[in-house]
């Protein structure tokens, strides 16, 4: 666990091994079972920071988790050749991919592309959580945002700051992913993905007090 701008960030541990993902990929069930139960619970939290209500109702986090991680186990030999990202992002992506999926069929308009995080609304839930980690800490914006008449004006802000900006806050606050991991999914150096994320608290708690002051 470490403290970045006032903020608690857990750092996790990418127990990506190798001799795991070989063994798994050559069809060692007791691997593949070590391997993807390390990453169960957080496939599973990422989930639920990113599905849409609507399709919440209607479709249950874990049975996301278990889809995705069969369609792991039938990439797993493709995967353990290529390794185009470490083992959690790699998973991550794979599980956005079913959200998106369940995202069009319960909820999307007909015609319109979803194919990329930013196209799935953050939803209240998340964007409150968000909030309220923003809220405990020092370097945030004033405790208004932990009162419920506030819902609005946290989404407003968070619609104003930026795909790039939220973004790393989602991933660095409520999906809990490392410098690292982040580094990964993003493209970004960690020195970069450091930068962005100061950037973005910067950002979010000039808006968060401007759009406040404006009513």
């Amino acid at each position: 666990m470490s403290f970045r701008g006032g903020f608690v960030v857990i750092e996790t541990i990418e127990n990506d091994s190798d001799e795991l993902v070989r063994r798994a990929a050559a069809g060692d069930r007791r691997a593949e079972q070590t391997l993807y139960g390390q990453h169960r619970q957080r496939l599973k939290r990422m989930i639920c920071v990113r599905i849409d209500q609507r399709v919440a109702g209607r479709v249950d986090p874990s049975d996301i988790v278990q889809e995705t991680l069969a369609e792991a186990a039938r990439q797993l030999p493709d995967y353990a050749r290529q390794r185009p990202l470490p083992l959690y992002p790699w998973l991550r992506q794979l599980a956005l991919s079913k959200v998106r999926e369940a995202y069009r069929r319960h909820v999307q308009a007909a015609g319109r592309s979803v194919q990329r995080e930013a196209d799935i609304p953050l939803p209240d839930h998340s964007a409150m959580d968000l909030a309220r980690c923003l809220a405990s800490s020092r370097s945030g914006p004033s405790r208004r945002l932990l009162r419920g008449e506030q819902r609005q004006l946290v989404r407003q802000t968070l619609e104003r700051l930026g795909e790039a900006a939220r973004e790393v806050l989602v991933l660095r606050f409520l999906e809990q992913m490392s410098v690292a991991e982040t580094a990964a999914v993003l493209g970004l150096s960690e020195s970069g993905v450091r930068s962005r994320q100061r950037r973005a608290l910067e950002q979010f708690c000039r808006l968060f007090e401007e759009i406040g002051d404006a009513r």
